[in-house]
């Protein structure tokens, strides 16, 4: 069983683990609950009633988030030709072909996304059992399969980030940091919200929202009312 700190266990008093907390209550009272002297980064997850064993009920896809999500993110994008030029203008921080590709079948992850045109794909998709465990394997869905890697690659700077609902019929994903305060978090959460809202399949019955929890990253997890949630 972990074994929890002292400023942990502070932060746990201010909680009601039977509640069921308002979205702007669950918000502030996350923010209390951030003790540690970093930034924390801000996350929910969200419990879906999905079987995404099934190919119809799969929920991903991507969203802005309206403040970003406070962190620098390493774009990796797989290139050739005019398009290795644009990807360095845009911002990316590693840019090639034949020669990244091989640097990833080495053991190199230290990026954060992964961009690739599809005249890559090819090549790209020989790194499948090494990126795709990792959730960085380019996915036209996510919008990082295009020719148009400028504007992915400053789309995900800004904040643009991709939702996926995992085995466990749970998404992850952050919504910001500490520092943001109350009405930055709460505008991402929403948006968030509404992109998952709408990504709902046809194919699920019943409550598709069934829980929702947020937390900062060594914090407790605080439950916000699914119900009071534009759960259509």
């Amino acid at each position: 069983m972990a074994r929890h700190g002292k400023k942990y266990l502070e932060a746990l008093k201010q909680v009601d683990r039977t509640k069921l907390y308002e979205v702007q209550e669950a918000i502030e009272l996350v923010e209390k609950t951030a003790v540690k002297n970093f930034d924390e980064t801000i996350e929910v997850a969200i419990r879906l009633g999905v079987d995404p064993r099934h190919a119809d009920q799969q929920v991903r896809g991507t969203v802005a988030l309206p403040h970003g999500t406070g962190k620098t993110v390493r774009v990796l994008v797989f290139a050739k030709g005019d398009k290795v030029k644009e990807a360095e203008e845009a911002g990316a921080d590693f840019v090639g072909s034949d020669e990244i590709v091989a640097k990833v079948e080495g053991g190199f992850l230290d990026f954060d996304v992964a961009v690739a045109t599809p005249d890559m794909m090819g090549a790209v998709g020989k790194l499948g059992r090494i990126l795709g465990p990792k959730g960085l394997m380019p996915n036209p869905k996510a919008g990082t399969v295009t020719f148009d890697v400028g504007k992915a690659i400053q789309e995900i700077k800004a904040g643009k980030i991709e939702y996926r609902v995992d085995k466990t019929k749970i998404v992850h994903a952050p919504i910001g940091k500490k520092s943001f305060g109350v009405d930055k978090i709460t505008d991402n959460f929403k948006a968030l919200m509404d992109a998952i809202i709408k990504a709902r399949p046809a194919a699920t019955k019943g409550q598709y929202i069934k829980s929702v929890v947020i937390s900062s990253s060594m914090g407790p997890g605080i439950k916000i009312n699914p119900q009071k949630l534009s759960d259509k």
